[in-house]
């Protein structure tokens, strides 16, 4: 586990959506990770880095962009194997990373050589290295956390679907609200003790509560009730493949697990909805009713930075209790 601080994702304002999609994947890493996009400057790589805390292991491994083959993989020194008899390995990103979080910053500007090897190894979960003969294996899973900014290139479509969940970060913030993220942004920076100690008891609750979901994971059925309503829609929505099925569905049981219930019910169904299908819809859903042909509506007066844009306040877990999705939140902090 890295030595350096992350920002406690308890103490992060808004983008309620980024936080909810980070704790069922810290919930059930099978989900496969998330894809966080949005212009600069929305502390995207703040957010990813919160996932860490909150995972059994800590572990947060960074593939930087400039990357070499030998540093994702690993390399084998072939003059101990033929001294001693045996390979020696010198461990890459990917064997730091079993078990923890690998995260990719500017996820879409990767090479293509080290995207077919990270598909490789994230399909399979082994890392297998190879060299005049002489090879190593090892373990390999982790939960792949990539950023990027839709605006400096797509991503490739192979790599796009190993990502299980993928969210969108608004730009708009309201100036209270920036001045807000601001000063906790200042307050990290200027004494990051301080600062965590401050938000100890937010996030060893939020930690809690991850933990405690997992524990009750395994004991919520996959049922074939919520099965039927997912592949419908997956369906309905023209995806490709059958993993949009499967992501949705655990994640719809790691929404019923951070709710502390037991089944999988229609709220949780809905809860992830737009993460397993926004990177997968092929078919738009058709408006509710058709366009009347009168004066055009006026702009809604509703402000848009009550979406994804933020980053900071969130106030004490509380469960839904609606039929429609709450986005769960914590106490605030003076």
């Amino acid at each position: 586990m890295t030595d350096t601080p992350h920002f406690p994702l308890s103490a992060v304002v808004g983008a309620d959506d980024l936080k909810l999609a980070l704790c069922l994947t810290a919930i059930d890493p099978k989900i496969g990770g998330v894809l966080i996009e949005g212009p600069r400057g929305m502390a995207k790589s703040t957010l990813a880095r919160g996932l860490a805390d909150l995972l059994a292991s800590g572990q947060f491994v960074t593939l930087p962009l400039g990357a070499t083959e030998e540093r994702l993989v690993g390399t084998l020194d072939l003059d101990a194997a033929l001294g001693e008899g045996r390979a020696q390995f010198s461990p890459g990103v990917l064997a730091k990373a079993d078990g923890g979080v690998l995260y990719v910053d500017e996820v879409n500007l990767l090479p293509d050589h080290l995207v077919d090897l990270l598909l490789d190894v994230a399909a399979s979960g082994t890392n297998l290295i190879e060299r005049d003969g002489i090879s190593h294996r090892h373990s390999a899973r982790f939960v792949l956390i990539g950023t990027m900014n839709p605006e400096e290139g797509e991503l490739r479509p192979q790599l796009l679907d190993r990502f299980g969940f993928n969210v969108a970060l608004s730009g708009q913030t309201l100036p209270a609200e920036r001045g807000q993220i601001i000063r906790r942004r200042l307050d990290f920076d200027s004494d990051p003790v301080a600062f965590l100690a401050h938000w100890a008891a937010e996030q060893a609750a939020l930690r809690e509560r991850c933990t405690l979901a997992r524990a009750r994971l395994d004991s919520i059925a996959l049922d074939d009730a919520a099965l039927a309503q997912i592949t419908e829609r997956c369906f309905a929505a023209g995806v490709d493949g059958l993993r949009a099925d499967l992501v949705w569905l655990r994640g719809a049981r790691a929404h019923a697990a951070w709710r502390g219930a037991g089944v999988i019910a229609e709220e949780d169904i809905e809860a992830v909805a737009e993460f397993a299908l926004r990177h997968r819809r092929q078919v738009q859903t058709p408006p509710a009713s058709p366009p009347s042909e009168g004066p055009s509506p006026k702009p809604s007066d509703t402000s848009p930075s009550q979406g994804q844009g933020q980053w900071g306040d969130m106030p004490a877990p509380a469960l839904p209790t609606g039929a429609r999705r709450e986005v769960p939140t914590w106490p605030k902090k003076p």
